[in-house]
């Protein structure tokens, strides 16, 4: 039986916050890369939530952008939230490919500010989210 909007949207949103508690362990342990990262996926995963919960069937793509502009789509208030957490969208590949860097190691490039601003911008997509998905918000 295929679970309801509002069940799989709850589940992408109760995985975006396991990865922000994630997110935050791995900048106690100075893992900063890591909690840049992390912090990406769990505003993604929200992000994701509030689509599937609106009765999208198909999300794809990993930009905090896109997915915000897709989400303000059913909400404008989303908006101004995309255009607060975009920057997330910089932790996606950098964070973990030394390809994606002009040199040096992930490991090396990120610090322990870069890693607090991921974890507070995730936290406020989470906020956000679930503020929308437990009024039923559509």
């Amino acid at each position: 039986m295929k679970p309801s909007p509002e069940s799989e949207g709850a589940r992408w949103l109760e995985q975006a916050g396991r990865d922000l508690d994630d997110a935050r362990f791995a900048l106690q342990g100075q893992r900063y890369n890591l909690a840049c990262f992390l912090g990406q996926q769990a505003a993604e995963k929200a992000l994701e939530g509030y689509l599937y919960a609106q009765g999208e069937e198909a999300v794809w793509g990993h930009s905090v952008a896109d997915l915000g502009r897709e989400a303000a789509a059913f909400d404008p208030d989303f908006e101004s939230l995309r255009k607060q957490v975009a920057v997330l969208d910089k932790y996606y590949i950098p964070t973990r490919y030394p390809n994606g860097l002009p040199g040096g190691i992930p490991s090396d490039a990120f610090d322990r500010d870069d890693g607090e601003k991921a974890i507070a911008l995730a936290t406020e997509t989470i906020r956000v989210v679930k503020s929308k998905m437990d009024r039923g918000h559509k």
